[in-house]
């Protein structure tokens, strides 16, 4: 029998682990950037997201142990876009032992149920565009690929 995994907010107590999963991500990323920082490096304010409003930050539970994370937030767009707010999603990370089982989606769905209360229809990840296996896992979700970043690094 396959133990139950769970999608719950975060809490404060969850930070030190969400903090190591985001170094997996980064650990994951470095071979499409080689301009990172060497070391640990942080994407985001994980502390304070846990703890706005305009942030939903989520951990996936496994008989106990937290297994994953996710974030949206809620931002106002840009003054071009025709919408007036959208949702920026990331640090998607699923210890390996467990990918490959749903937990992903799951996180994403409850992300994009949040913001969809909160009135977004609009949403926004990154993603490396050399990442072909995470970008072929958000078109299977429905992400579609909007801008390429392109860089000079000399």
């Amino acid at each position: 029998m396959t133990p139950k995994i769970n999608i719950r907010e975060a809490t404060v107590a969850d930070l030190a682990t969400i903090l190591r999963f985001e170094q997996g991500v980064v650990k994951a990323e470095r071979p499409f950037n080689s301009t990172l920082k060497s070391g640990t490096i942080h994407y985001y304010d994980m502390a304070a997201m846990i703890v706005s409003e305009q942030s939903l930050v989520l951990v996936a539970e496994c008989s106990g142990a937290l297994i994953g994370t996710g974030h949206a937030t809620l931002r106002t767009s840009l003054d071009y876009l025709q919408h007036d707010r959208d949702a920026y999603l990331g640090l998607m990370y699923v210890e390996p032992d467990f990918r490959g089982q749903g937990v992903v989606q799951d996180i994403i769905e409850t992300l994009l149920a949040w913001a969809r209360s909160e009135g977004v229809v609009d949403f926004y990840l990154d993603v490396f565009a050399e990442n072909e296996p995470a970008v072929r896992a958000y078109e299977k979700f429905g992400f579609e690929r909007n801008l390429i970043e392109m860089k000079l690094h000399e």
